[in-house]
């Protein structure tokens, strides 16, 4: 454990130093004192029961020379200098399958191939065509997971990306990962977004891309969540906004009562129109919606390394419109809208 905390504070130190280069000039260079802190009070192994063992998990990853890089196509990972021995091989597997389970993917690790819940690579692909040009750009991802999506802005030209998500396991599978691939333009941090800072007026954040994609129908209060993402923007700075809809009732809210397709906290899913006025409400502009996609199961699914109930389980065995609690079946929006300039 104590190599695994060794290695994650020196990793995180040397992101914090790349991330305040980048602030300096855009008025909030003062982030760094105050994520640093926050990230390394989270990864103390008393906030987690499970962390000191994911982190000896991390401590075992063997050490594997790499040769080439890929982070533009749909299975981000990393190739090995020369075919990796058997044993070499199963420790690998072993120590990144103690992270189970793995949400999003997939990852190609040295010839481990991390076949996660989500096909993340799906929606990427919708998101891409659509997506102001990444070349260049400080992105922020919010509830980022285990980080894909911000390998993929990486692979699509970003400058630099900082991912947050509360999940310490999403932190550890992360760490894991850029053990391997080892690109110090990107860090995920034990952060939800109200833990970052915001600039008050015109100036804006610091942020050019900022995603939130599969978050905001976990807010109590998704209004605030839009007004801090708002905050966080630059002046002409681009929201990547993915939520679950209400297909068909575009003026409409359903406030399940309980649990929406087993998930817990799923607090509010509009309609289009509403999801619109709510974006335009935060301050956005610019507003376009493109894509509606239902969630299928090819896309969410069950697999080795995500063991537990997945979206078939979730959905009415009679009709697969439908989830078990009686709603409407999974349907994703995806939005985009900027920060008008000032």
């Amino acid at each position: 454990m104590d190599r695994g905390r060794a290695s994650t504070r020196e990793r995180f130190a040397a992101f914090f130093e790349r991330l305040a280069g980048h602030l300096t000039d855009r008025s909030a260079a003062g982030w760094t004192d105050h994520l640093r802190h926050l990230t390394d009070e989270r990864l103390r192994p008393r906030r987690h029961g499970d962390l000191p063992a994911w982190l000896d998990a991390l401590a075992g990853l063997p050490q594997v020379q790499s040769s080439s890089v890929q982070l533009d196509g749909p299975c981000v990972g990393v190739s090995p200098r020369t075919p990796l021995d058997e044993p070499t091989r199963k420790a690998l597997h072993a120590a990144l399958e103690a992270l189970h389970p793995w949400r999003k993917g997939p990852f190609c690790l040295h010839g481990v191939e991390i076949d996660a819940e989500w096909r993340s690579d799906f929606k990427w692909a919708r998101l891409a065509p659509h997506i102001a040009p990444l070349q260049g750009r400080l992105v922020l991802d919010v509830g980022c997971g285990n980080g894909y999506y911000g390998y993929r802005a990486l692979g699509a030209g970003a400058e630099l990306v900082l991912g947050i998500d509360p999940s310490l396991r999403c932190v550890v599978q992360f760490l894991a990962i850029d053990a391997l691939i080892r690109d110090p333009r990107l860090a995920v941090l034990p952060l939800a977004d109200t833990d970052l800072p915001v600039t008050e007026g015109a100036a804006g954040g610091p942020w050019d891309t900022v995603l939130s994609m599969g978050v905001l129908y976990h807010r109590r209060h998704p209004a605030a969540h839009l007004d801090r993402l708002w905050r966080l923007l630059r002046p002409g700075g681009e929201l990547v906004l993915e939520t679950l809809v209400l297909e068909g009732a575009p003026d409409a809210v359903l406030h399940p009562a309980g649990r929406y397709a087993r998930m817990r906290n799923v607090h509010a899913i509009p309609g289009m129109h509403i999801l619109r006025d709510w974006v335009a409400a935060a301050g956005f502009h610019g507003i376009r919606v493109v894509d509606v996609n239902r969630t299928t199961t090819d896309e969410q699914r069950g697999t080795p390394w995500m063991r537990f109930q997945s979206l078939a389980q979730c959905l009415d065995p009679t009709d697969p419109h439908r989830t078990l609690e009686g709603h409407p079946a999974p349907t994703r929006g995806l939005l985009l809208a900027e920060r008008r300039p000032g």
